[in-house]
């Protein structure tokens, strides 16, 4: 069976324009993923709080929450993405998605078990699964593929400035009204809200075998390719997802990383919870250029140089930090490293996923990709809790660093001619 990789027709007029400007769809979209994100980290980052202290319930089971709220999430973008492709309606899937959310803020203010918050966290993570193919592939339908890296880059870049106001809305209401949490989850809620009406009032329902939005008449004359593996995961697609996978796979998760920083007395205790988000406004700013950049030189070029980037950083925590200021210059250039990585790797390979798509599977092309990623790095952060412990944080470092210097340039071999 011969599958095309023509891409899918677009309907957004913005995509048209010739100055270059991002499409209004993108940006739209970007604004929701603000809002969203505004309305989930701020619960994310009273959740400890919340659970321990709310709830009277132990640090172990917090521990289990986190990941039953991570690993939800991962299991459910492959079937809004496959949804969203099946029925030729990205935009009604993602908006499920949100709303889904959106409702479990509600269930906050009434939660008072391990039973009911479980249950809301995981319903929370199925919401986040399910819209995010599906908006993907509406920044890919809104803009032409010479400009997919900067589109997804503006959308990224809003998206982390929503996950970095999050937790500061928190902390805002916590010093206004010490201890209500209730009043937190309110603030959520309303955040939840409004970027649902955005979404469901401002973003044009594009679709991508039709070619035409929501409330028009779909081209009779052009059929519904048939949803199968093939479609799903041409050969470029499936060389791209093994060293998605390869990669990614060596890349642990950002905690580990400043555990070991942690370890090494590069940084103190009391100022481990800033990192992340200085290494997310780093990606912030980068996101754009970045992503602006990949369009012209090659978005896998990119997605290799973000683990590069984390080879530095495994290599700069592990070294021998005996020059003076080494701590600090040690911790800022993880902090880099990591935005770096993200600048090279989220967006950008949602971008090049998008680019291989053939018509009428992109979003689920996109969840595919996506979904290899986060397993290989959980995988990878499981390996390396075992290689701690059985070695120690920097031979365990050391030796990712150098399986990363050996996969990078292979997997350039590998996927030569297929660069995106």
């Amino acid at each position: 069976m011969y599958i095309s990789l023509r891409r899918a027709p677009r309907a957004d007029h913005d995509r048209t324009r010739g100055d270059g400007a991002v499409p209004r769809t993108v940006v739209t979209l970007g604004v929701v993923s603000l809002l969203t994100d505004v309305s989930s980290e701020s619960v994310a980052a009273i959740l400890p709080l919340f659970v321990t202290a709310g709830l009277g319930l132990s640090l172990l089971t917090y521990s289990l929450l986190d990941g039953l709220y991570q690993g939800v999430g991962t299991l459910s973008r492959l079937p809004g993405g496959w949804l969203a492709d099946r029925l030729d309606r990205p935009k009604p899937v993602a908006l499920s998605g949100y709303v889904l959310s959106a409702l479990t803020r509600v269930g906050l203010l009434a939660v008072s078990g391990l039973v009911g918050l479980a249950s809301l966290l995981a319903l929370d993570r199925v919401g986040k699964g399910l819209r995010t193919g599906p908006r993907d592939s509406l920044v890919v339908l809104a803009t032409p593929a010479p400009g997919l890296g900067r589109a997804f880059g503006v959308h990224r870049a809003l998206d982390t400035l929503g996950a970095c106001l999050g937790p500061l809305v928190a902390f805002a209401v916590l010093a206004m009204l010490p201890g209500n949490f209730q009043a937190v989850f309110v603030v959520s809620l309303a955040f939840a809200v409004l970027g649902v009406l955005v979404f469901w009032l401002l973003v044009p329902g594009l679709r991508p075998v039709s070619g035409g939005v929501a409330g028009g008449m779909a081209d009779a004359t052009q059929a519904r390719p048939r949803l199968s593996w093939r479609a799903v995961a041409p050969p470029p697609v499936r060389r791209m997802l093994v060293g998605a996978a390869v990669l990614s796979g060596l890349a642990i998760g950002d905690g580990l990383l400043y555990l070991t920083l942690l370890e090494r007395d590069h940084v103190e205790a009391l100022w481990l919870p800033l990192l992340p988000l200085a290494s997310s406004l780093v990606y912030m700013v980068l996101a754009v250029p970045v992503g602006a950049f990949a369009d012209r030189w090659g978005r896998l070029r990119m997605f290799y140089v973000g683990h590069l980037a984390i080879a530095v950083a495994y290599l700069a925590v592990a070294g021998p930090g005996w020059a003076p200021g080494a701590a600090l210059g040690t911790t800022v250039l993880v902090v880099v490293a990591l935005g770096v990585y993200y600048a090279c790797t989220d967006g950008v390979l949602a971008a090049a996923a998008g680019s291989l798509a053939t018509t009428g599977a992109v979003a689920s092309t996109i969840s595919l990709a996506q979904t290899v990623e986060t397993l290989a790095r959980a995988g990878a952060s499981l390996v390396f809790g075992i290689a701690w412990t059985a070695l120690g944080p920097m031979p365990a470092l050391l030796a990712f660093a150098g399986c990363l210097l050996v996969a990078v340039p292979v997997t350039v071999v590998l996927l030569k001619g297929d660069e995106q």
